[in-house]
């Protein structure tokens, strides 16, 4: 979705991305959050998360997640002044050296992931529920979060299930 240039960045991926069918988007998210909850489930919190990580198959309609060499065993002690990452989507934490990061942190850069995917120049284009989800895995404080990853996305396939809608399914990996 981001193409680091010479040049700086080519975001032509994103802007694609954000003129796709909402339920292709939803898709490709869908497969973001699935991809998370087998991270959550063997203890390790993303660190370096953004849409530099993202890959979409326009062609074969498929996300990929690429570059996650940075994910950690979690919980952990930051032990530096901040972690590596896109600012646009890091938790208030970790730019703070001593403070816990958790699958609260994961959370808060999922909540960022799905509302930069979602969003588009036009304006939000999920519905409001999605944006609660959105609104409450991005606050400042950890505690204020969803709990852990499996939680998030509980959430957030209850806010976008429609009449119809196959995302009914469970939240476990």
């Amino acid at each position: 979705m981001n193409h680091a240039t010479v040049h700086g960045a080519d975001r032509s991926g994103l802007a694609r991305f954000q003129q796709l069918p909402l339920p292709q988007v939803e898709e490709a998210l869908d497969a973001i959050l699935d991809a998370h909850l087998a991270v959550s489930a063997v203890g390790l919190v993303a660190v370096d998360l953004y849409d530099g990580c993202f890959l979409y198959d326009f062609s074969a309609g498929r996300m990929r997640l690429i570059d996650l060499d940075e994910y950690r065993p979690g919980p952990f002690l930051l032990d530096a002044e901040r972690l590596p990452g896109s600012r646009h989507y890091m938790a208030p934490e970790e730019f703070v050296r001593g403070a816990v990061i958790d699958e609260r942190t994961t959370v808060h850069l999922l909540g960022r992931t799905l509302h930069h995917l979602l969003d588009s120049p036009e304006g939000w284009r999920g519905n409001d529920d999605q944006r609660r989800v959105v609104d409450r895995a991005t606050r400042a404080a950890p505690a204020a979060r969803y709990s852990d990853v499996p939680a998030l996305v509980a959430a957030w396939r209850r806010a976008g299930c429609r009449p119809g809608c196959p995302c009914r399914r469970s939240a476990t990996p």
